[in-house]
């Protein structure tokens, strides 16, 4: 109704996740820093946690729309109360794997296999986990060993965990989950954005359905939602939802207090406004990072997440040095080319093992014993390099922040 009424092309605050509305806040921005650096690493979890309507969802179909399909295999999974075996099969399921009966160790094998042809084929497989607090500690357990799963030294599965603060707290306390702890190589907590954030974040989303300025707002309606919201985004889509509609039946080209305190009254009435008003809780300090992050989040804001196939040269970085750009970006080129050369490398040595070994088992085992002690060779290269190429990049990420340390210092 009032998308005809202000000549908008769309909805511009539904509440289904939208890759097309994505707006890069600042938490945000830090957590695709996060989802780059962790990417990059092409191994181990990534865990990004948030409030109830923070925008995970948002961010990850924003990750999954910009996922080249011929470079990396994505399945999502959204998980209810799920046990250790019933997860096996769910993810069987994602990867579009059926199977017959319910065999977690036909399953299993399945998922190996699949993973390994992917590997030979050049494309890494990551599985992104939502809603991860209903995940039972043996689900968890059994995605652990997921990521056991190996083409001689290359891991063939990396996960992407998301969840609400609860399933931090669990990963951080829980006794049994010690082995999954030390596998996280980055997490993030998606905090609310702040006052100044409801401005830019309202209007980039009417602007996305072609709004040209009707109808217009009172800047002081911008605080009194961030006050009414906490600053989160579905709870900012539901009351301006809701404004927009009572100014298209009221015929209002102007969105001014008055009109914010009828919705809000109405929101009331209804009981509607305690589901999206912010309601205590126990919060987490963007300070505070977890103690199993194994490095701090490089400043870096991903437009492609950066994985070990995917070129990053054109990541924006997230500082006003062109030498530092050139410095870093010419490193992260430099390791994507070699490793996807060594990559290559071992996957044909390895394929040729193994034809030769079904061919000929028998016929020339020197060869054969060759060929493995070449792949052996090239994955050792493999490690080496994305060792050094690691190092200096977290020096030049050091570099970069201690350079904006000392002009914010300025």
């Amino acid at each position: 109704m009032f998308d005809d009424f202000y000549g908008l092309q769309g909805r511009p605050f539904q509440l289904t996740p939208d890759p097309a509305f994505y707006f890069e806040s600042k938490t945000h921005r830090k957590a695709l820093s996060y989802l780059g650096y962790g990417l990059a690493q092409g191994e181990g979890f990534v865990v990004i946690t948030g409030e109830v309507g923070a925008g995970k969802s948002t961010l990850v179909a924003h990750l999954m729309a910009t996922i080249d399909p011929t470079r990396l295999t994505a399945a999502q999974v959204v998980t209810s109360k799920l046990d250790g075996e019933e997860i096996v099969h769910v993810v069987a399921h994602a990867f579009g794997l059926m199977i017959e009966g319910h065999d977690k160790a036909a399953a299993l094998g399945a998922i190996e296999s699949f993973l390994h042809e992917e590997a030979r084929a050049g494309r890494r497989c990551l599985l992104i986990v939502d809603e991860a607090q209903n995940l039972s500690i043996a689900a968890l357990e059994e995605l652990r060993m997921l990521s056991n799963f190996q083409l001689g030294s290359y891991p063939l599965l990396q996960t992407l965990l998301l969840g609400q603060p609860e399933f931090r707290t669990t990963l951080l306390d829980h006794p049994e989950l010690d082995q999954l702890r030390q596998r996280v190589i980055a997490a993030h907590h998606l905090e609310a954005m702040d006052t100044k954030e409801v401005q830019p974040y309202i209007e980039h989303r009417m602007t996305r359905v072609g709004w040209a300025g009707n109808p217009s707002f009172d800047q002081r309606v911008f605080a009194e939602i961030h006050e009414a919201t906490g600053g989160i985004p579905r709870r900012i889509n539901q009351i301006v939802n809701r404004l927009l509609l009572l100014g298209a039946v009221e015929q209002r080209t102007r969105i001014d207090g008055s009109i914010l305190q009828q919705v809000l009254s109405e929101l009331n009435a209804d009981g509607t406004l305690s589901l999206v008003s912010p309601t205590p809780s126990a919060k987490v300090s963007a300070d505070a990072e977890p103690a199993f992050a194994e490095a701090p989040a490089p400043k870096v804001s991903p437009e492609t997440p950066a994985t070990a196939e995917t070129p990053v040269q054109h990541l924006p970085i997230v500082t006003h040095d062109p030498e530092a750009i050139a410095r870093l970006e010419d490193a992260l080129a430099e390791r994507d080319a070699q490793i996807h050369e060594l990559q290559n490398a071992v996957i044909e040595l390895a394929n040729t093992v193994e034809e030769q070994a079904a061919a000929a088992p028998r016929e020339d085992p020197e060869e054969i014993a060759h060929l493995r002690q070449q792949v052996e060779h090239l994955e050792a290269r493999l490690g080496e390099q994305d060792r050094t190429i690691r190092h200096t990049l977290t020096m030049l990420i050091e570099w970069i922040e201690g350079e904006e340390g000392q002009r914010e210092a300025a």
